[in-house]
Protein backbone atom coordinates (compact mmCIF):
# COMPACT_ATOMS: atom_id res chain seq x y z
CA UNK A 1 0.00 0.00 0.00
CA UNK A 2 1.61 3.14 -0.92
CA UNK A 3 1.69 6.18 2.09
CA UNK A 4 -1.19 8.17 -0.08
CA UNK A 5 -3.16 5.21 0.38
CA UNK A 6 -2.39 4.46 4.08
CA UNK A 7 -3.05 8.24 4.97
CA UNK A 8 -6.41 8.28 3.26
CA UNK A 9 -7.13 5.00 4.92
CA UNK A 10 -6.36 6.44 7.94
CA UNK A 11 -8.82 9.60 7.60
CA UNK A 12 -11.09 7.58 6.21
CA UNK A 13 -11.09 5.41 10.04
CA UNK A 14 -11.72 8.75 11.41
CA UNK A 15 -14.22 9.85 9.54
CA UNK A 16 -16.49 6.66 10.24
CA UNK A 17 -15.62 6.49 14.06
CA UNK A 18 -16.73 9.97 14.05
CA UNK A 19 -19.75 9.76 12.28
CA UNK A 20 -20.49 6.51 14.42
CA UNK A 21 -20.10 8.67 17.44
CA UNK A 22 -22.15 11.06 16.31
CA UNK A 23 -24.64 8.38 15.58
CA UNK A 24 -24.81 6.59 19.17
CA UNK A 25 -24.63 10.23 20.80
CA UNK A 26 -27.66 11.25 18.47
CA UNK A 27 -29.36 8.03 19.71
CA UNK A 28 -28.90 8.59 23.13
CA UNK A 29 -29.73 11.78 23.43
CA UNK A 30 -33.18 10.90 21.31
CA UNK A 31 -33.44 7.73 23.92
CA UNK A 32 -33.02 10.01 27.20
CA UNK A 33 -35.62 12.53 25.52
CA UNK A 34 -38.32 10.31 25.05
CA UNK A 35 -37.47 8.11 28.69
CA UNK A 36 -37.81 11.54 30.39
CA UNK A 37 -40.80 12.68 28.83
CA UNK A 38 -43.00 9.60 28.64
CA UNK A 39 -41.08 7.09 31.02
CA UNK A 40 -38.70 4.24 30.64
CA UNK A 41 -41.04 1.63 31.07
CA UNK A 42 -43.67 3.15 27.93
CA UNK A 43 -40.64 3.76 25.33
CA UNK A 44 -40.19 1.40 22.46
CA UNK A 45 -36.78 0.44 20.79
CA UNK A 46 -38.85 1.18 17.48
CA UNK A 47 -39.78 5.15 18.62
CA UNK A 48 -36.14 5.72 19.40
CA UNK A 49 -34.99 4.44 16.32
CA UNK A 50 -37.89 6.24 14.50
CA UNK A 51 -37.07 9.80 15.99
CA UNK A 52 -33.19 9.38 15.73
CA UNK A 53 -33.48 8.66 11.63
CA UNK A 54 -32.18 5.34 12.35
CA UNK A 55 -33.40 1.64 11.51
CA UNK A 56 -34.03 -0.60 14.45
CA UNK A 57 -31.24 -2.92 13.15
CA UNK A 58 -29.00 0.29 13.03
CA UNK A 59 -30.07 1.18 16.68
CA UNK A 60 -28.55 -2.21 18.14
CA UNK A 61 -25.47 -2.52 15.86
CA UNK A 62 -24.88 0.48 18.40
CA UNK A 63 -26.82 -0.84 21.48
CA UNK A 64 -27.16 -4.73 22.78
CA UNK A 65 -30.56 -3.87 24.58
CA UNK A 66 -32.97 -1.24 25.73
CA UNK A 67 -31.91 -0.14 29.08
CA UNK A 68 -27.97 0.49 27.89
CA UNK A 69 -29.63 3.57 25.47
CA UNK A 70 -29.99 4.77 29.23
CA UNK A 71 -26.85 4.93 30.54
CA UNK A 72 -24.30 4.15 27.14
CA UNK A 73 -22.13 1.22 26.34
CA UNK A 74 -22.04 -1.15 29.59
CA UNK A 75 -18.57 -2.69 28.64
CA UNK A 76 -17.28 0.88 28.15
CA UNK A 77 -18.30 1.92 31.10
CA UNK A 78 -17.05 -1.28 33.17
CA UNK A 79 -13.79 -0.88 31.07
CA UNK A 80 -13.39 2.93 32.20
CA UNK A 81 -13.88 1.83 35.54
CA UNK A 82 -10.94 -1.00 35.68
CA UNK A 83 -8.70 1.20 33.77
CA UNK A 84 -9.39 4.02 36.48
CA UNK A 85 -8.25 1.74 39.11
CA UNK A 86 -5.21 -0.01 37.68
CA UNK A 87 -3.83 3.27 36.71
CA UNK A 88 -3.64 4.54 40.60
CA UNK A 89 -0.08 4.80 41.71
CA UNK A 90 1.21 1.85 43.47
CA UNK A 91 0.93 3.32 47.31
CA UNK A 92 -2.97 4.90 46.37
CA UNK A 93 -5.08 3.30 49.19
CA UNK A 94 -8.52 1.20 48.27
CA UNK A 95 -10.85 4.26 48.99
CA UNK A 96 -8.57 6.81 46.85
CA UNK A 97 -8.65 4.65 44.08
CA UNK A 98 -12.15 3.77 44.10
CA UNK A 99 -12.94 7.61 44.38
CA UNK A 100 -10.68 7.38 41.01
CA UNK A 101 -13.20 5.12 39.46
CA UNK A 102 -16.05 6.67 40.24
CA UNK A 103 -14.88 10.43 39.21
CA UNK A 104 -13.88 8.71 35.85
CA UNK A 105 -17.18 6.70 34.95
CA UNK A 106 -19.70 10.25 36.15
CA UNK A 107 -17.72 12.00 33.75
CA UNK A 108 -18.82 9.60 31.20
CA UNK A 109 -21.88 12.07 31.24
CA UNK A 110 -21.99 14.82 28.27
CA UNK A 111 -23.10 17.11 30.92
CA UNK A 112 -24.74 17.78 34.29
CA UNK A 113 -28.22 17.70 32.97
CA UNK A 114 -28.10 14.65 31.00
CA UNK A 115 -26.10 12.93 34.69
CA UNK A 116 -29.34 14.11 36.01
CA UNK A 117 -31.85 12.81 33.42
CA UNK A 118 -30.31 9.77 33.79
CA UNK A 119 -30.29 8.61 38.05
CA UNK A 120 -33.72 10.19 38.17
CA UNK A 121 -34.64 7.40 35.40
CA UNK A 122 -32.60 4.75 37.22
CA UNK A 123 -33.96 5.40 40.94
CA UNK A 124 -37.32 5.82 40.01
CA UNK A 125 -37.96 2.85 37.01
CA UNK A 126 -37.69 -0.49 38.65
CA UNK A 127 -36.56 -2.37 36.09
CA UNK A 128 -33.68 -0.19 35.00
CA UNK A 129 -32.79 -0.74 38.67
CA UNK A 130 -32.97 -3.95 39.00
CA UNK A 131 -30.56 -4.07 35.56
CA UNK A 132 -28.24 -1.81 37.42
CA UNK A 133 -27.74 -4.36 40.66
CA UNK A 134 -27.17 -7.03 38.59
CA UNK A 135 -24.48 -5.24 36.11
CA UNK A 136 -22.86 -3.79 39.40
CA UNK A 137 -22.75 -7.42 40.90
CA UNK A 138 -20.53 -8.10 37.75
CA UNK A 139 -18.78 -4.79 37.76
CA UNK A 140 -17.98 -5.51 41.36
CA UNK A 141 -16.35 -8.65 40.42
CA UNK A 142 -14.01 -7.32 38.03
CA UNK A 143 -12.91 -4.82 40.59
CA UNK A 144 -12.32 -7.58 42.94
CA UNK A 145 -8.86 -9.23 41.86
CA UNK A 146 -7.64 -4.83 41.92
CA UNK A 147 -9.03 -3.99 44.99
CA UNK A 148 -7.64 -7.10 46.77
CA UNK A 149 -3.79 -6.60 45.66
CA UNK A 150 -4.19 -2.72 46.97
CA UNK A 151 -5.31 -4.58 50.36
CA UNK A 152 -2.55 -7.05 50.01
CA UNK A 153 -4.86 -10.13 49.78
CA UNK A 154 -4.77 -13.40 47.64
CA UNK A 155 -6.56 -12.48 44.28
CA UNK A 156 -8.91 -15.88 44.64
CA UNK A 157 -11.98 -14.33 46.75
CA UNK A 158 -11.69 -16.13 49.70
CA UNK A 159 -11.47 -12.87 51.99
CA UNK A 160 -14.92 -11.12 51.65
CA UNK A 161 -13.36 -8.08 53.03
CA UNK A 162 -12.48 -6.62 49.41
CA UNK A 163 -15.96 -7.31 48.21
CA UNK A 164 -17.34 -5.41 51.39
CA UNK A 165 -14.85 -2.14 50.70
CA UNK A 166 -16.20 -2.62 46.91
CA UNK A 167 -20.06 -3.14 47.54
CA UNK A 168 -19.59 0.25 50.03
CA UNK A 169 -18.34 2.14 47.35
CA UNK A 170 -21.55 1.56 45.17
CA UNK A 171 -23.91 1.84 48.11
CA UNK A 172 -22.28 5.20 48.46
CA UNK A 173 -22.48 6.63 45.01
CA UNK A 174 -26.76 5.31 45.38
CA UNK A 175 -27.10 7.15 48.28
CA UNK A 176 -25.23 9.95 46.90
CA UNK A 177 -26.89 10.16 43.32
CA UNK A 178 -30.31 9.14 45.33
CA UNK A 179 -29.52 12.58 47.60
CA UNK A 180 -28.10 14.71 44.82
CA UNK A 181 -31.23 13.40 42.47
CA UNK A 182 -34.26 14.54 45.24
CA UNK A 183 -32.19 17.75 45.42
CA UNK A 184 -32.76 18.87 41.82
CA UNK A 185 -29.24 18.53 41.05
CA UNK A 186 -28.23 21.17 43.22
CA UNK A 187 -24.08 20.94 44.60
CA UNK A 188 -21.95 18.20 43.42
CA UNK A 189 -22.57 14.39 42.97
CA UNK A 190 -18.60 13.60 43.85
CA UNK A 191 -18.80 15.30 46.95
CA UNK A 192 -21.72 13.69 48.13
CA UNK A 193 -19.91 10.75 47.34
CA UNK A 194 -17.12 11.69 49.64
CA UNK A 195 -19.37 12.52 52.24
CA UNK A 196 -21.00 8.99 52.32
CA UNK A 197 -17.76 7.50 52.27
CA UNK A 198 -16.37 9.22 55.15
CA UNK A 199 -20.05 8.62 57.57
CA UNK A 200 -19.65 5.30 56.51
CA UNK A 201 -15.56 5.14 57.85
CA UNK A 202 -16.16 7.60 60.43
CA UNK A 203 -19.14 5.04 62.28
Amino acid sequence: MKQGDEAATGVSATLWDRTRQLASREILATALRLFTEQGYDRTTVAQIAREAGVSQRTLFRYFGAKEDLLGGDQRLFGKVLVDAISGQPAGAGVWEVLRAGVAAVLALHDSREQALERFRLLHDTPSLRAGWLEKRLQFQEDLRPLVEARMGMAADGADPRARAVIATAFACLDAASMAWVGDDGKGDLLDLYDQCVAAVRDA
